[in-house]
């Protein structure tokens, strides 16, 4: 619509934008270059450039999931298993109460398993409890603090500070 300075794809309506699609998109690149850029050329303070996934559901309630982001990839037979997953979910839809979730997700042995799930009362690392080690490093060290999931014996396993057996 040249007269309104805007683009409509999939809808006659305009949908508050000056590039209007209804429907899903595809967008394919043969390379490894960016597929996808939003570009801001603010010179201000504020953040920019946004992305902004927005649920506009008329039902809003707790627990729902208000956004997705995946990775998906090829295995070596051929399916397309989703490797990584981060989401976003509605804590609490109260009205001047509100609380957000985000959880994020890794596939292990071919099963998704939450990795930190972040709610406004904790952080939760590996929820569903799984061998996964915890490791933060230092300049110096690799391993200055060390939660290892089960030791060799298969028994409870163990914290170490600044530890040098662990990588």
């Amino acid at each position: 619509d040249g007269g309104n300075d805007h683009v409509n794809i999939g809808t006659a309506s305009d949908l508050s934008s000056t590039f209007n699609v209804y429907g899903t998109a595809w967008i394919e690149t043969a390379g490894n270059e960016d597929t996808l850029t939003l570009n801001s050329t603010d010179a201000d303070a504020a953040g920019g450039p946004k992305l902004n996934l927005q649920r506009n559901s008329a039902s809003p309630a707790d627990g729902d999931v208000i956004g997705t982001i995946g990775w998906t990839g090829k295995d070596d037979s051929g399916g397309w298993p989703g490797y990584v997953l981060i989401e976003g979910f509605i804590g609490d839809a109260s009205n001047t109460s509100e609380d957000g979730r985000l959880k994020f997700s890794i596939l292990k042995d071919g099963t998704a398993r939450s990795i930190c799930d972040m709610t406004t009362s904790n952080v939760v690392f590996n929820q569903d409890s799984v061998d996964v080690d915890f490791r933060i490093e230092s300049d110096s060290s690799t391993t200055m603090f060390n939660l290892q999931a089960v030791n060799a014996n298969n028994s409870a396993g163990s914290i170490g500070l600044n530890s040098s057996n662990a990588d």
